[in-house]
């Protein structure tokens, strides 16, 4: 196929887009891939589509090579499955909503795990059926709050959902691992880096999740790796819990004036200038900080929730948001924000800059000891035993000497403050270090969770209902084009790997002759008989600089021009990403090139 630039659908951008936040944002709006429609929305031209559909290529090549099937269900569906599992409530304000003329409720799918498992009971009832995988590419609907990247968060996006369903446990190992093998050979061939990190299953439940990352400066996910070969995303991280100490002969807690500390600097300046150590000075790890959150529930009811850490710690509010639903006795999607002022004066036993567990219960309010309950969880690192510096819920006061344990109590532990480099790996095999990367795939052993909500069941070998295990396996298939893009570039444009490039050939033709125009036509018919994909700038009015540019901004790997050099024979091929160029005789360079492109 030849696509001729004076008639392909394309105009690109000399400036980069005032929206563009990043890379891969700015060169696929500048070199006439995508373009916007609305936050986070974005339309796909000619020369972007044929990218997507060499990615999604390849990712049917691997699913097919598997055994799975593919299928395709609508975007737009009923609310009724998605009641039975719950998730019409669980996803809050997630997901997009409408009604029909008869005021009937829908959705715009977010995930289609409802659908697939209906459409498996529908067709299947017996072991014999089994295994069996199905999945589809599809577009998928998120109401994000915060479209940002491009392609990397949008509202809208193209995704591969895959779906496994096997009679027993030992059937879904074996489903989940020729996955995740498939998964390793896509990114491979997609020329993507990824690194699978232990993941945490969230809303969509599971007994082992994983993440495939792809790593990078601007990714918002923050994974930890060790020398050892531990890999996980921080909110999958745990800690490595210290051992409970034995407080029979601990001094009892003291309350002491404290004035003007209500931070942790401001209390560690105080203690060691008014109660100094003996064995040495007091730091922010004495202390216990007590943050009061906000946990916006899929209802949008708000509730108060009080984490106790470490004072030199911070919290991380994604790794608080991907483990405390369990903690609230409530499924789905919990986000968690700061407590605002007015929030804390809902409980005026909430003292700012003096919070604690309180040494009495007239001063206690947290937990269950608290005659003002709300919830208190702490950090796995206070356990029985430690000693603290805390607030004493009066204003200018801390108590010195609180005991976990002994002193007070909580309601649950919850993995809730920043991983550091440097922090133990939880398996031992070493200090952890901090990467980010860009999400790529997710994949879930969801058990029987879909199944048993939608009475997915089929007869097993002793002729009795059994309920399905199911897994559930995802690729981001328009963030992969931006994540190749966000790795694959110079301060020209786009270098796309071979696989992936929109044409094999990028062809300029350049100069004012009318034989230069005519080789250029006559190269380019005899690439397309050998199967080549190509591109030519055939634009007769357009400067060399401008088509040069062009090409680079593009990113097609291999750029011809046919030019100055057609009077001594030979044509150019240039390397768009080693920057190399070679002069190859006219009668040889369609050879060289299919050469070059199969190779």
């Amino acid at each position: 196929m030849v696509l001729r630039l004076s008639t392909l659908f394309l105009r690109t951008l000399r400036e980069d887009p005032a929206e563009a936040e990043v890379a891969s944002h700015r060169l696929l709006l500048r070199a006439g891939y995508i373009r916007r429609a609305a936050p986070g929305i974005y339309s796909w031209l000619p020369l972007g589509l044929k990218v997507l559909a060499r990615v999604e290529a390849i990712i049917r090549e691997e699913m097919d090579a598997i055994g799975a099937q593919e299928v395709h269900f609508p975007a737009l569906l009923p609310k009724e499955p998605y009641e039975a599992t719950n998730r019409w409530t669980e996803y809050g304000e997630g997901i997009f909503r409408l009604k029909d003329r008869k005021e009937a409720d829908y959705l715009l799918a977010p995930t289609h795990e409802e659908m697939f498992t209906l459409l498996v009971k529908d067709l299947y009832n017996s072991y014999k059926d089994l295994p069996l995988s199905l999945y589809q590419i599809q577009t998928k609907y998120r109401d994000e709050a915060r479209p940002r990247a491009g392609l990397l968060r949008g509202r809208e996006f193209i995704m591969k959902d895959s779906y496994s369903f096997d009679i027993d446990d030992a059937g879904l190992e074996r489903s989940y691992e020729l996955h995740r093998e498939a998964y390793l050979r896509i990114f491979s061939r997609l020329g993507l880096e990824v690194i699978p990190v232990a993941a945490t299953a969230g809303a969509m439940g599971g007994s082992r999740s994983e993440e495939f990352l792809h790593p990078s400066e601007i990714g918002e996910d923050t994974f930890v790796v060790s020398d050892g070969g531990y890999a996980a995303n921080v909110e999958a991280v745990t800690t490595v819990v210290p051992p409970h100490m034995d407080y029979d002969d601990a001094p009892a807690a003291e309350v002491r004036d404290t004035p003007d500390t209500p931070t942790i600097e401001t209390l560690v300046d105080h203690a060691n200038a008014a109660v100094p150590r003996t064995d040495r000075a007091w730091t922010a790890a004495d202390t216990l900080k007590n943050v009061v959150l906000v946990a916006v529930l899929p209802t949008g009811e708000r509730e108060l929730v009080v984490v106790g850490v470490p004072g030199d710690r911070n919290v991380d509010l994604k790794r608080i948001e991907a483990n405390i639903g369990g903690h609230l006795s409530v499924s789905g999607e919990v986000s968690v924000e700061a407590a605002t002022d007015e929030d804390l004066k809902k409980h005026p036993g909430l003292v700012k800059g003096y919070i604690g567990p309180g040494l009495s219960a007239d001063t206690a309010v947290l937990g269950s000891r608290g005659s003002t309950r709300l919830t208190f969880l702490v950090d796995p690192r206070v356990v029985p035993g430690t000693t603290w510096v805390t607030g004493a819920n009066v204003r200018g006061k801390h108590v010195f000497g609180l005991v976990a344990g002994r002193d007070f109590t909580w309601d649950g532990v919850i993995e809730s403050v920043e991983v550091r480099a440097g922090d133990e790996a939880p398996d031992g095999s070493g200090p952890l270090r901090t990467r980010r990367g860009i999400e790529m795939g997710h994949i879930f052993q969801l058990g029987r969770k879909y199944a048993e909500a939608l009475h997915l069941k089929v007869l097993d070998q002793n002729g009795k209902l059994t309920t399905v295990t199911m897994g559930s396996y995802g690729v981001g298939v328009t963030r992969a084009v931006a994540a190749l893009v966000e790795s694959n570039r110079d301060d020209k444009g786009i270098l796309w790997p071979r696989n992936v490039a929109p044409a094999d050939i990028h062809l300029v033709a350049t100069g004012k002759g009318e034989e230069i125009f005519a080789a250029a036509e006559q190269l380019a018919g005899e690439l397309e008989g050998r199967g080549l994909t190509v591109l030519y700038d055939d634009r007769q009015k357009v400067s060399p600089g401008v088509k040069f540019g062009d090409a680079e901004l593009i990113g097609v790997p291999t750029i011809v021009v046919v030019g100055r050099g057609l009077a001594d024979g030979v044509v150019e091929v240039k390397d768009r990403l080693s920057g190399t160029s070679e002069n190859v005789p006219v009668e040889e360079v369609a050879g060289h090139l299919q050469a070059l492109v199969s190779a």
